[in-house]
């Protein structure tokens, strides 16, 4: 039997806001695949193997599902929210790079993180946005600064993932001052943790109340556009340009 390749994002959080692409691929699975969390979100039966790793060895990851492809099995790579967005799809076709032996792959898109914390604040998303990874990890800081400030200059929307960790917590205060500096003291800006979990915690401040600690790597952080606002409980961007 042919193996082949999925690659899964099990959304936010709940088992709820797993597609049922994804729950079908999963089913059919002999082997999976992932960083150690992700991995445990699967339920173990008969006849499944599973293969946590840490999530710094994204591309070994990559490389060692394409090698069980390789052997007929049928092979799922799982991640969090949606496979593409700062996740395992983009690594696993660059472990695909110079193979001969390129297995079937699919990739099954998920809820994204900041789409269900957008969610639960209502449409801050509305206009315009761009995604950031906060994470030096794979980056120069220099780069994430160039980013944060040409996106304020053109008044985006901005999701941040990753924005604080305990290895790294001066790098959040930084962007504040950045982002304080580049769109007033007045601008919304909401800290989403654990959306769809037990753990959710939904608050939205302005930049001048914001503080480093209100996040974790558990948060999605959304900052609105100029034209951002309030009405009633929730935070939105309105779709027309003033």
């Amino acid at each position: 039997m042919s193996g082949w390749v999925a690659v899964a994002g099990l959304g936010p959080g709940t088992d709820d806001l797993v597609t049922p692409e994804v729950r079908a691929a999963l089913a059919q699975a002999t082997d999976i695949v992932g960083y150690i969390p992700y991995v445990a979100r699967v339920a173990p039966r008969a006849g499944l193997a599973l293969h946590p790793s840490d999530n710094r060895v994204e591309l070994d990851r990559a490389r060692f599902a394409l090698d069980l492809a390789a052997e007929g099995k049928r092979v799922v790579v799982v991640s969090s929210g949606d496979p593409g967005v700062f996740a395992m799809a983009s690594a696993l076709f660059e472990a695909l790079e110079g193979r001969e032996d390129a297995p079937e792959i699919r990739i099954l898109p998920g809820i994204t993180a900041m789409l269900a914390a957008s969610a639960r604040i209502g449409a801050p998303l509305g206009h315009d946005f761009c995604a950031i990874n906060l994470s030096d990890n794979l980056k120069p800081w220099a780069l994430i600064e160039k980013r944060l400030r040409l996106a304020a200059e053109a008044d985006f929307a901005m999701a941040f993932y990753n924005p604080r960790s305990k290895a790294r917590p001066e790098g959040f205060a930084r962007v504040l001052e950045i982002l304080r500096e580049a769109c007033g003291p007045d601008r919304l800006i909401c800290f989403a943790r654990a959306v769809s979990t037990p753990d959710e915690a939904v608050r939205t401040v302005t930049l001048a109340e914001a503080r480093p600690e209100m996040a974790d790597m558990r948060t999605v952080v959304i900052l609105g556009n100029s034209a951002t606002r309030r009405v009633g409980p929730w935070v939105y961007t309105p779709r027309s340009v003033p």
